[in-house]
């Protein structure tokens, strides 16, 4: 596909008001799509099939209906945000997902937050970093929010954070426990660190306490410093306990799939600046890393003949899963627009470009609504591992991160919105 330019007056979309406008519609009509069918009555939220209905609840050991923590928390992130743009209701929705954080997924027990949780009791106690990083997340933007349970949350998942996951001597959070807190394996992994640190940056944010940010700043390190220019900025995704690249690993098509991923690497191209802004650019380590990041995961994993990003690469770069997810879309959209916000270049526009025009004509449902997740080598509607419509997270964040600043989150930057706009002449 052929892309071709228009003049706006510095040549930037996010410039001109229209596209403002479209990416405000599409927040809206996110949340729209969405807040009809999520709450599930009995607790936390359904997934959604392909029309936007509510569908059963995934399985989780021994065939038990489970709602999982990732779902749970994304909702209430997002929701967080829907309530600071001031959208009536989502404050229910929240406070829905806030009461099923503490009374559902939180083990009074042993501490931590179970993975699956069915409608009597736990169906999947394992205790995974990622769900963590997640509940981090969740708690801050409800705190920022103004929930009035978000200041326990967060404290209560902090400290399981620091005394469970956190590896002090590799900068770097372990990958799962069991219920009873017992090393589950070896393995460790960046896509769990890469969330925790998007979430410790948002605890920073909600509190102002410098610690969240400082570990934020030692996992990128470890994950990106350490092992993405050493492999040809393809990051490592799977790694042994001691933190050694294990390249043969191959688990879970979904969360952990062989070979790298594109998509994490544009992820990690956005927050390593933002990182690197709230450090007040004192690292340049992570402005050039962000760089190259982008310039590997773009040059790798975009199919050049119809468009969107490959999920994953083999060793040399070569496609492996060739189907074309939404959220690798989602996070390179932000990384365009953070690297066209600080730097300027014509590239980073061009790319922002051509990644929307992609999602408009393939992930954006015209006819039902939200977004598809999934098309496979050829462009059609597909499905597996993802079914139906199951999150908001990434592209709701796509839509918003381009009409925000660079030097925070999401939800600072509608803060900071809400703060210029009560006081104009500041």
């Amino acid at each position: 596909m052929k892309s071709f330019a228009i003049a706006p007056t510095n040549g930037k979309w996010v410039a001109l008001q229209s596209h403002q406008t479209w990416l405000n519609q599409q927040a809206e009509a996110l949340f729209a799509f969405y807040e009809r069918n999520i709450v599930n009555p009995l607790g936390g939220f359904y997934d959604l099939d392909d029309r936007g209905h509510p569908t059963a609840p995934g399985y989780g050991a021994g065939g038990a209906p489970a709602r999982y923590l990732f779902a749970t928390t994304r909702i209430v992130h997002a929701f967080s945000i829907a309530h600071l743009m001031g959208r009536p209701g989502a404050d229910v929705i929240v406070d829905h997902g806030m009461n099923f954080l503490w009374n559902g997924h939180r083990d009074e027990e042993c501490g931590g937050y179970f993975w699956g949780v069915g409608y009597e009791g736990p169906v999947d106690s394992v205790k995974q970093a990622y769900g963590h990083a997640f509940v981090l997340l969740a708690a801050s933007s409800a705190k920022v929010a103004g929930h009035p349970d978000a200041e326990r949350l967060l404290a209560d998942v902090s400290t399981v954070i620091r005394d469970r996951f956190w590896e002090e001597r590799f900068g770097a959070v372990a990958e799962e426990f069991t219920r009873d807190w017992r090393p589950f394996d070896s393995y460790r992994g960046q896509n769990s660190n890469m969330h925790l640190t998007e979430a410790l940056m948002a605890a920073f944010e909600a509190t102002e306490d410098s610690s969240y940010l400082r570990m934020a700043e030692r996992v990128a390190a470890r994950i990106v410093d350490a092992n993405a220019a050493a492999h040809h900025w393809r990051l490592p995704e799977h790694f042994t306990s001691d933190w050694r690249v294990n390249s043969d690993y191959a688990g879970s098509p979904m969360f952990r799939p062989y070979g790298t991923t594109p998509g994490h690497s544009l992820e990690w191209s956005r927050l390593l600046l933002q990182i690197w802004e709230l450090g007040e650019r004192k690292q340049d380590w992570l402005r050039d890393a962000s760089k190259s990041l982008f310039a590997q995961a773009t040059t790798d994993g975009w199919d050049r003949v119809l468009g969107g990003f490959y999920y994953t690469l083999d060793w040399d770069g070569q496609p492996r899963i060739r189907d074309r997810y939404w959220w690798p879309c989602c996070e390179g959209i932000g990384a365009a627009a953070f690297l066209n916000a600080i730097f300027g270049d014509s590239l980073y526009e061009d790319w922002y470009r051509r990644i929307w025009s992609f999602v408009a004509t393939r992930f954006i449902d015209r006819r039902y609504g939200g977004w598809r997740a999934q098309v496979d080598d050829a462009l059609r509607p597909n499905s597996d591992p993802f079914f139906g419509k199951n999150d908001i997270y990434h592209s709701l964040q796509a839509c918003l991160i381009p009409t925000l600043p660079t030097t925070g989150s999401v939800t600072r930057g509608l803060i900071e919105r809400i703060e210029r706009s009560s006081n104009p002449a500041a």
